[in-house]
């Protein structure tokens, strides 16, 4: 390791869940342009995590570094905390961004279904800010949870999910207790930003309801999510158990 303090100098130390694709790869960006280096944890997208560090490494050696893993095994989960620390040294900021999402109907859940929801959703984020709150508490960091604009009014058929994300915003706010005052605990809220990929519920019908339901007439950008997790990770340290809303006003329409 160089011992020019200049060139030690590094804005945070950030490890993020699901940080591959979609929104998580956003937030990703984001946080590199910022001068982070980034922890990035992967589940089944290996191809696109390669990728995503090939990419943010071309264009600053060593700032990404990839570690596959699944969430449902809590006995792993202080490994990635563990690895963070042995390739960066410290951890600024932990992002619980990976989540399992798909209807579970009243009268057919199953228990293999409440498992993977709330394992992703719920049970990971616990265990994994249990793990990694000695580590934030020593760089006087923080915590964003991605829970979902729907835990005040629940989606109809997502009961587990909704259950969990609902729990998620409680986890958030008994952790920013628990931590404080050294460690801030926040989450973010998305709205329409990205239709799931495999998902026939949402077909265009349904997509220009929600548009309608929405205050601002429109979807948003993964980049709207990222801007919001950015500024409660740098901008905003007087910000703790709060959760911020990116639905561009849909949650005061439904």
């Amino acid at each position: 390791m160089n011992s020019n303090p200049a060139v030690q100098q590094v804005s945070k130390v950030v490890l993020i869940t699901g940080g591959a694709k979609r929104v998580g790869a956003a937030i990703t960006r984001e946080l590199h342009r910022q001068g982070a280096n980034i922890m990035l944890h992967y589940h089944t997208s290996a191809s696109e995590a390669l990728a995503l560090q090939a990419e943010l490494n071309a264009e600053r050696p060593d700032s990404v570094v990839i570690q596959q893993g699944d969430l449902l095994e809590t006995a792993g989960l202080p490994v990635l905390v563990e690895k963070t620390l042995q390739e960066f040294g410290r951890l600024d900021a932990l992002i619980n961004n990976a989540s399992s999402y798909y209807p579970t109907e009243l009268g057919s859940i199953r228990i293999e279904q409440w498992e993977d929801l709330m394992g992703s959703n719920l049970k990971a984020p616990l265990f994994l800010s249990q793990a990694a709150a000695d580590a934030l508490q020593a760089s006087e960091g923080c915590i964003v949870n991605i829970t979902d604009m729907h835990i005040e009014r629940p989606k109809k058929n997502y009961i587990v999910y909704s259950a969990a994300k609902a729990g998620l915003v409680s986890l958030t706010k008994s952790l920013a207790q628990e931590l404080a005052p050294r460690v801030r605990v926040n989450a973010v809220a998305p709205g329409p930003v990205l239709w799931p990929d495999d998902n026939q519920e949402f077909d265009e019908v349904y997509r220009q309801q929600v548009i309608n339901q929405t205050l601002l007439k429109r979807t948003g950008e993964p980049s709207d999510i990222a801007k919001a997790v950015k500024f409660l990770i740098y901008d905003a340290p007087f910000v703790t158990g709060h959760v911020l809303a990116v639905d561009g006003g849909r949650h005061l329409s439904i």
